[in-house]
Order: structure tokens, then C-alpha cells, then sequence
């Protein structure tokens, strides 16, 4: 073995250069790879997601129905997470939908009866449309029908690749739902084979290490996205009272978006706030201080006394860990990146605690005793 591991080295070593030197080709095939395992990837990532909810309505029937059998008890807890899903999602789209509808109808209201007023500011400012004007003037109906339809082409083409992606991404979803029920399905015989073939392949010891890592990384995710759902009725629920309780317009739909992007950590409070004080904008603008106040208020408050008991001990992470997360995630995967990071990070950080006490104590020192001497005051020198 020990001579088998110079020529090992030498060929990691000529396949690395040789990848480094071919980094486009090599790129190109990993998109491509990627592209191919879409469906895969995103009815496993479902499933994951999925398997949360599932697992709560498990354990609640298996209470009720203690001798049933795994494979009955599995069937139902799927069902019943999917029609849970369903039902959210209709009574969300039951109420977004036409207030969203009535808020638009009014906004424009507002746009048409306010626009004289604003147009009187923008000319006392000494913001001038005469460029629009003769941009008008230079470009008569005749030139413009033409110009249209040159455009025609394009525009047509533009429509049959719009249709084709949107037949592609039709087809890779419902390739996603069938390996999601799958494997929700038959999470358990997929787990046995997996770990049977994690132990034929690697020693005992690093098997038993990839296995404990991924029940923590299970175990946190899981945490994490039930109690990130119990905060976003929690939050949506609180700006919905409060914009009621002071009048404050749009409080359903402000709520609504509330909601939804509380999800994303940190950049979904600003979006929402601000998207909340622009409608009050342009529907009420003496209340838009007020709105910007009231949202505020219930931000903070949410932020001490509920997101810490709900979210923050489930994920066990401290407030600048979250933050350095939510940067990176955004950076590198976008709005699912923010989402995901946090909790990975947690897993990290678990992680290296574990390793550290570890190490700790096969120095012969308890992490107890490390930490009291990182905070101990220096010893004064003896005179």
C-alpha cells in the first residue's frame, strides 16, 4: 500500500493540473451534470423539506394508532402533509388574491388622482418632459407600425423559447414530485442501503461519523424550518393587528408579504417594511411615518421576545454566525442561499465545538476550564 501512494499522489497531481488548465471545459461538463440531475436534485431537496412536517404527523398518528403498520402509517402522514400544503396555499391565494386585486385597483386610483398634484411638484422642482415630448413628435405612427413590425420576428421567436422553457421546467417539476413522493415514500428502505453501502466502502469509524453528522444535519434543518413557520404566522398575525388597530391601509396584504418573506432572514423585514410604506404612500401619506413606526415596533418586538424562543434556540446560533450565513448564502446560491445557510452554518459550528472539546480533552483539559482561562485575569507578577 505504502508504494501505491506516490503514484496516487502523481495522478490526483496530473488530473488536478490537467482540470485547472481545461477549467472551461470542465465548468461546461459540471453545468451540464447539474442540468441533467435538476429533477433529481429538486424532488430530493422536496422531499427533505417535506419530510419535516411528515415526521410531526407521524409520530401524532402513531399515538392513535399504535399497532398499525409502518407502511400504512407512512401513506397517511404523506397525505396528510400534502393536504395541509394544499390547504395553506389556497387559503393564502383565497385571501392574497383579491386584496391584492383591490389594493392594485386602488393604488391606480390613487396614481390618477394624484398625478396633476405631482406633476405641479415636479415642474415647480423644474423637472422638465419636453425630451418625451419631442420623442414623440420626432417618431411619427407610420415609423413606429414599422419598427413594430421588424420586431415581429423576434418577438415570435422570443414567445416559442418562452413556451419550450416553459414545457422544460413542466416536465423537470413533475419529475420532482414523482422522485419526491418516492423517496418520502420510501425513505426508510433508502436509508438501510445507504448506510449498507457507507459501511461496505469505509471504515467503521468514519462511517459512524458521516452517520452522526447527517442525523445533526437533519435534526437542525428540521428544527429550524418547523420554527421558522410557527414565526412567520406568529409575525404576520402581529402586522396584521397592528396596522388594524391603527388604521393603518393594507394591513391584509402588508401582512401577506410579511409573511411570505419573512423567510428570507434580515433582507425580507426591509423589503416588507418597505414595500408597506410605499403603499401607505400612495394611499395615505400622512400615515406613512406611522406605518414605518408601527412596523418597526412589531419588528423589535418580534425580534427580542418571539424570533430567540422560536427560532434562535432551535438553531442554537448567535446573531453575527446568522448574519455572516445570510451574506454568504445570498452571494453564493441567492435567495435560497439565504435561506439554507443558516441552518448549514449551525451544523458547522456544531460541528467544530464538538471537535474542539475533543481536542481539549485529549489535551488533559476540560472546555470548562479553557474557557476560565481565556477569561481569567493575567496573574501579577511576584516582587
Amino acid at each position: 500500500m505504502k508504494r501505491k501512494e506516490p503514484y496516487l499522489l502523481v495522478a490526483f497531481g496530473v488530473a488536478l493540473y490537467a482540470a485547472l488548465m481545461n477549467f472551461g471545459h470542465v465548468w461546461a461538463a459540471l453545468g451540464w451534470a447539474v442540468g441533467l440531475l435538476t429533477p433529481v436534485l429538486a424532488g430530493l431537496l422536496a422531499a427533505f423539506v417535506l419530510s419535516v412536517p411528515m415526521n410531526g404527523f407521524e409520530k401524532l398518528l402513531r399515538r392513535g394508532l399504535p399497532r398499525a403498520r409502518q407502511s400504512l402509517l407512512d401513506g397517511l402522514s404523506l397525505g396528510l402533509t400534502v393536504l395541509v400544503i394544499a390547504a395553506v396555499l389556497a387559503l393564502a391565494l383565497r385571501l392574497a388574491v383579491p386584496e391584492l386585486a383591490r389594493s392594485l385597483g386602488s393604488i391606480a386610483n390613487e396614481l390618477k388622482l394624484r398625478w396633476p398634484q405631482w406633476a405641479r411638484q415636479l415642474s415647480d422642482l423644474g423637472l422638465d418632459t419636453g425630451a418625451v415630448t419631442d420623442w414623440l413628435a420626432a417618431n411619427d405612427w407610420r415609423t413606429l407600425l414599422e419598427k413594430a413590425l421588424t420586431g415581429a420576428g423576434s418577438l415570435i421567436g422570443g414567445i416559442v423559447n418562452v413556451a419550450s422553457s416553459t414545457v422544460s421546467v413542466t416536465v423537470n417539476a413533475v419529475f420532482a414530485l414523482v422522485i419526491m413522493f418516492y423517496v418520502l415514500l420510501g425513505k426508510r428502505d433508502l436509508g438501510r442501503q445507504c448506510r449498507k453501502l457507507l459501511y461496505a466502502a469505509l471504515p467503521e469509524k468514519t462511517a459512524d461519523r458521516v452517520c452522526a453528522v447527517a442525523a445533526l444535519t437533519h435534526d437542525t434543518y428540521s428544527r429550524f424550518l418547523s420554527g421558522q413557520c410557527v414565526e412567520v404566522v406568529i409575525l404576520g398575525s402581529l402586522i396584521f393587528v397592528a396596522f388594524s388597530l391603527f388604521r393603518i391601509p393594507y394591513a391584509a396584504l402588508t401582512a401577506v408579504l410579511t409573511a411570505v418573506l419573512a423567510f428570507i432572514p434580515y433582507v425580507g423585514a426591509f423589503s416588507s417594511c418597505a414595500i408597506a410604506a410605499l403603499l401607505t404612500l400612495l394611499a395615505q401619506p400622512e400615515k406613512t411615518l406611522l406605518c414605518i413606526i408601527v412596523y418597526q415596533a412589531v419588528q423589535f418586538v418580534e425580534n427580542q421576545f418571539i424570533y430567540p424562543h422560536v427560532v434562535g434556540s432551535s438553531v442554537g446560533l448567535a446573531p453575527i454566525w446568522t448574519l455572516v450565513a445570510a451574506i454568504l448564502g445570498g452571494q453564493l446560491f441567492g435567495l435560497v442561499g439565504i435561506i439554507f445557510f443558516i441552518p448549514l452554518t449551525a451544523v458547522v459550528c456544531q460541528l467544530t465545538a464538538q471537535s474542539t472539546n475533543r481536542r481539549l480533552q485529549t489535551k488533559g483539559r476540560s472546555p470548562a476550564d479553557a474557557a476560565k482561562a481565556e477569561t481569567a485575569p493575567p496573574e501579577k507578577p511576584r516582587e
